[in-house]
């Protein structure tokens, strides 16, 4: 459920294509976590007067009734981040990491704790009512 999210383009020309790119990213975060409420994305290509080429920098920031992600990818140094693709990419890999370590910690019953009952379908109450109907009235299993 994602309500809103900004894309904010600072020094950078805006595109269809970056936009695109960075809505695809927001699709997929929400695919871990579909709760988030909010969030702002901002683009930026800081000047660089000691770097032959640019480096972009990605700040991610993503509001959920547990937690607020934020992510900042001002990494000059970086040679990789001279395409903003990349820096968009590395940043959102960042973002989806911290939304997984939150879903994992706030899940109500872990995966591995799941009786064979709760994963096929039945509950264990439903079994508990077949286990009563097939005793006797001296408490043991009747024998078919």
């Amino acid at each position: 459920m994602t309500n809103d999210i900004q894309i904010v383009f600072h020094s950078i020309d805006q595109t269809d294509a970056l936009t695109e790119a960075v809505t695809k990213r927001i699709e997929k975060l929400s695919r871990f976590c579909d709760q988030i409420i909010n969030g702002r994305v901002v683009l930026d290509s800081p000047h660089n007067h000691h770097h032959k080429g640019k480096v972009y920098s990605v700040s991610i920031e993503i509001h959920t009734p547990q937690i607020e992600v934020r992510v900042n990818q001002e990494q000059h140094d970086k040679q990789s981040h001279e395409d903003l693709y990349v820096a968009i990419r590395d940043a959102f890999n960042v973002a989806e990491r911290q939304l997984r370590s939150v879903d994992k910690k706030h899940r109500a019953t872990p995966i591995h704790e799941l009786s064979a009952a709760e994963l096929v379908g039945e509950s264990v109450v439903e079994s508990a009512a077949v286990d009563d109907e097939e005793r006797d009235e001296a408490g043991e299993y009747a024998v078919a």
